[in-house]
């Protein structure tokens, strides 16, 4: 007699309360439709814009109905719970999940907060911890942490919001002094170049610095790089790999939010045409930057390579890259030999490994019989 081999229900959870809410959705809708119908369950988990938590009971619903009329659900930072509770009773009991995949891009979802919360709850989770995605998704810190790494960066500025509204003069004559146009500006703590603008004269930063600073508390202004935009997949925990490079060529004049998710034109090559030497070099760029932020499970790593000098620069690490039909993170996977398909796979496997080690960590001390009176009352 044979026994039908339990499948993993599988939390996919999307949305969230950040300016790339869209893209989350459609990511999202590519994990699903990557997922192994004979190994795993989908159970679509939706944060909509102002924070609320809706389940679906199946993958049969659309992600966008999920939004409207899921169940109310909320997650305990309770490990003894490990499951998605109803706010209504009445509704149903609790919605139980083996391993959460988050598919949240930027704001709480991207930057550590809801792997605090999930680590909290005792669930296993795919991609980066607390402090890899924390420091993953402030600029600022991730460049700081790759210089002392000794990985190339370019020149760049973090202003916080809070000094830009009150000095602006200073801060604006301090930009000038440190760069010559065109330079770049954008929110340290947020994704698809969302709130960034290239500057390309003085009459035009203080409008740009605005606009990033609508969106964090914290802003980041870096020398603009005439170059080519390559991208390096990386995979695993304590021993990550990467993938084959490949290239951007954007049909604007950067690769801004409209270039990569509302309009054609932009051309992903892969591979990117490299010497063996710069592919060498990427991989092991991008493997020191994984792990220069202690990242796990994925990250897509950005890079520039300059025209003119041949050098490369480390841009940023994306701790939660896009999944969509035209992202770059499974589409060099695929090219390095990994489907769609194999990749969710290692994913979930991957974090189902990193949950193993966590539960074998002590988090108390166990005192011998009758030692605990000095510290009582």
């Amino acid at each position: 007699m044979t026994t039908e081999k339990k499948r993993l229900r599988v939390g996919v959870l999307f949305g969230g309360r950040s300016g790339e809410h869209e893209v989350s959705l459609a990511s999202a809708a590519s994990v699903i439709r990557g997922l192994d119908p004979e190994k795993y369950e989908a159970v679509p988990i939706g944060i909509t814009k102002d924070g609320r938590w809706l389940a679906a009971g199946g993958a049969q619903r659309r992600l966008p109905e999920v939004l409207k009329t899921g169940q109310r659900v909320v997650l305990p930072a309770d490990p003894n719970a490990a499951a998605l509770l109803p706010l209504e009773e009445a509704r149903g009991g609790a919605l139980h999940v083996d391993v959460i995949f988050p598919v949240l891009h930027g704001t709480f979802g991207e930057d550590g907060t809801v792997q605090g919360l999930l680590e909290l709850a005792g669930l296993p989770y795919v991609g980066a911890g607390v402090i890899g995605s924390a420091v993953g998704m402030d600029k600022d810190m991730q460049k700081r942490l790759y210089m002392q790494a000794g990985l190339p960066t370019a020149d760049f500025l973090a202003i916080p919001r809070s000094q830009w509204e009150t000095e602006r003069g200073k801060v604006l004559r301090a930009i000038r002094r440190k760069f010559r146009f065109p330079l770049f500006v954008k929110p340290a703590t947020l994704g698809s170049s969302v709130g960034m603008t290239k500057v390309h004269g003085r009459d035009e930063l203080p409008a740009a610095m605005d606009l990033a600073a609508e969106f964090a508390q914290k802003i980041i202004v870096e020398k603009a790089l005439q170059g080519r935009e390559i991208e390096v997949s990386v995979l695993g925990n304590d021993q990550p790999r990467a993938s084959v490079p490949g290239e951007i060529v954007p049909h604007r004049e950067f690769y801004d939010y409209a270039a990569k998710y509302l309009e054609e034109g932009t051309q992903l090559i892969i591979p990117a045409k490299l010497t063996r030497a710069q592919v060498r070099r990427f991989q092991e760029y991008a493997v020191r930057a994984f792990r220069a932020i202690e990242c796990a499970g994925m990250a897509r790593v950005d890079f520039f390579l300059e025209r003119r000098s041949g050098r490369i620069y480390l841009n940023e690490v994306n701790t939660i890259p896009g999944f969509t039909s035209i992202s770059m993170y499974p589409k060099l996977w695929e090219a390095s030999g990994l489907s769609f398909r194999e990749l969710i796979d290692r994913l979930i496997d991957l974090a189902l490994q990193a949950h193993r080690e966590k539960v074998r960590t002590k988090y108390s001390i166990e005192l011998p019989a009758g030692s605990g009176g000095a510290l009582e009352g």
